[in-house]
C-alpha cells in the first residue's frame, strides 16, 4: 500500500476480512471514511474490486485486491487485533473437550449443562471466554447462535467474519435445522403435534423470563414428536423449533401441561421427579444440521450429557430408539403422491361397502367403540377450545378425520330409490 492519502491506494483482502461487506471493511480498516463516502465512492466507480466496481453490499474475498481513492487515514496494519486472553490449563482442556468437529469456516462444540454462552453479571466463565483457544494465530472465532446456560448439545462458532455472515444469514432464514431432545413431566396426549403460542418477555422479571402473549406476543412455532414414555410419569420427546423466540421450547411445554423435567423457572415444582433423577434440566440440542460454505451440508450430533444418559437408563429409555428418526416430515414424492392416492381411493371404495352393508341389514355403528382421542398427529394452536372427547390441555386439538359425510358419497344416485 502507498503511504501518501493523496494517491489511490491498493490493499489486499485478508482471510480475517472473507466474506464481509464492503462498506464493513471501511468500517475496520479506515473508520474516517464514513458511509456516506463510500457509497458515493462506489456509485462513482472509485472503488474497484480486482478492477471491477463494486457497490457497498459487494462481499470480498481472500486475495482480492481493493482499489481505494484518496481520503480518510488507514490503520497500521489494518484493525488492530483484540488482546487475546490468558486461559488456565483447566479452561484450554475445557475448550479442547467441547469440540465436536472443526474445518476451515466453523468450530462445533457439545456445550455442557451449567456453562453460559456469553458472560453476564457475575458470570465468570462462558463460551465466548473460551474462543481464544481456538485461535492462536489467526482471527478470533464467533458466535452465531445460543443456547441457555442449562441447556447442553450442539453449539456452533464461526471461524472468520465470512463464515460468521454465511451461518447467521442460515440461522435468521430459518433453514438451519436444530432438533433437541427433553424429558418432560407427564406423557402428552397427541403424539405428533405443533405447538402455535406467541411469545413475550413477561412484565417484571427485567426480561429474564417469557410468556405466552396472545395479543402482543411474536410468533413462535415448536414441532414436537413423543419418543417413549414412562407410564405416565414422563415422556421422551423430540423438538423441532421453527422460530428461535429466547426459552421458547421451555415455555411452550410447560403452557400445554409437561414442563421439561428439571426446569424449575417454567414449571415450578411441578417440574422435577423424584427418585434417581437429576435435578438438573433435561435439554439438549442434540441434532444440527445446516448448509456448509463449502457446499456439502454439516450435520453434527451431540452426545447427551451424564445427567440426562442416567435419567434415560433409569426411566427404561434407549437412545437407539431416537436415533433414525427424521427431524421433519419428509417432503413427498411422485411415487408417494401415487400410493397415497390408491390408498385414499382404496379406503372410500370400503367405506362405500360398509354404507350398503348398512342399508342391506339395518344396522348401524351405534353404540361401537369410539376411537381414542389424540392418538395420532395433532395440533396446539394459541385459541380455540378442546375438541368434545379430546383430554388434551386446553386449546389442543386432533385433525378431523377424511372420509364421506353425512349425505354425501352414497353408491346410490341422487332421486333413484332402490328397487324392491
Amino acid at each position: 500500500m502507498a503511504g501518501n492519502d493523496d494517491i489511490v491506494r491498493q490493499f489486499t483482502v485478508g482471510h480475517d476480512d472473507e466474506g464481509v461487506r464492503l462498506d464493513r471493511w471501511f468500517k475496520r480498516h479506515l473508520p474516517k471514511v464514513g458511509f456516506a463516502m463510500v457509497s458515493r465512492w462506489a456509485r462513482t466507480g472509485q472503488i474497484r474490486v480486482d478492477g471491477k466496481r463494486a457497490d457497498v453490499d459487494t462481499r470480498l474475498s481472500a486475495g482480492q485486491v481493493l482499489r481505494v481513492p484518496p481520503g480518510g487515514e488507514a490503520k497500521p496494519g489494518g484493525k488492530a487485533p483484540r488482546p487475546k486472553r490468558e486461559l488456565s490449563e483447566e479452561e484450554l482442556e475445557l475448550a479442547d473437550q467441547m469440540v465436536l468437529t472443526q474445518d476451515r469456516a466453523a468450530i462445533v462444540l457439545n456445550k455442557p449443562p451449567g456453562l453460559a454462552t456469553q458472560g453476564g453479571s457475575g458470570m465468570k466463565q462462558h463460551v465466548d471466554g473460551l474462543l481464544d483457544a481456538y485461535a492462536p494465530d489467526g482471527p478470533r472465532p464467533r458466535l452465531v447462535h445460543r443456547l441457555d446456560k442449562d441447556t447442553s448439545g450442539v453449539l456452533l462458532i464461526a471461524r472468520t467474519p465470512g463464515s460468521a455472515a454465511y451461518f447467521s444469514k442460515r440461522f435468521s432464514g430459518r433453514t438451519a435445522k436444530k432438533i433437541y431432545w427433553a424429558l418432560v413431566m407427564g406423557v402428552p396426549n397427541i403424539d405428533d403435534g405443533m405447538i402455535e403460542l406467541p411469545l413475550a418477555k413477561q412484565p417484571g422479571t427485567g426480561g429474564e423470563k417469557m410468556h405466552v402473549d396472545e395479543e402482543n406476543g411474536q410468533s413462535a412455532r415448536t414441532r414436537f414428536r413423543v419418543l417413549d414414555r414412562a407410564g405416565n410419569r414422563a415422556a421422551w420427546v423430540e423438538l423441532h423449533p421453527l422460530t428461535g423466540r429466547t426459552h421458547q421450547l421451555r415455555v411452550h411445554m410447560a403452557a400445554i401441561g409437561h414442563p421439561i423435567v428439571g426446569d424449575g423457572k417454567y414449571g415450578g415444582q411441578d417440574a422435577f421427579l423424584s427418585g434417581t433423577i437429576s435435578r438438573k434440566m433435561h435439554l439438549h440440542a442434540r441434532r444440527l444440521i445446516i448448509e456448509h460454505p463449502d457446499g456439502a451440508p454439516l450435520d453434527v450430533t451431540a452426545p447427551l450429557p451424564e445427567h440426562f444418559a442416567n435419567s434415560m437408563e433409569n426411566l427404561g429409555f434407549d437412545e437407539a430408539d431416537g436415533a433414525e428418526l427424521p427431524p421433519g416430515p419428509a417432503p413427498f414424492t411422485k411415487d408417494d403422491e401415487k400410493r397415497a392416492a390408491k390408498q385414499h381411493s382404496k379406503q372410500i371404495r370400503k367405506e362405500r361397502r360398509g354404507e350398503r352393508r348398512t342399508r342391506t341389514t339395518g344396522r348401524s355403528d351405534e353404540g361401537a367403540r369410539p376411537p381414542r382421542a389424540g392418538g395420532g398427529k395433532g395440533k396446539v394452536p394459541g385459541k380455540g377450545l378442546a375438541k368434545a372427547g379430546h383430554k388434551g390441555p386446553p386449546g389442543t386439538r386432533v385433525p378431523k378425520k377424511s372420509g364421506p359425510k353425512k349425505g354425501k358419497g352414497s353408491p346410490i344416485p341422487k332421486g333413484k330409490a332402490p328397487k324392491r
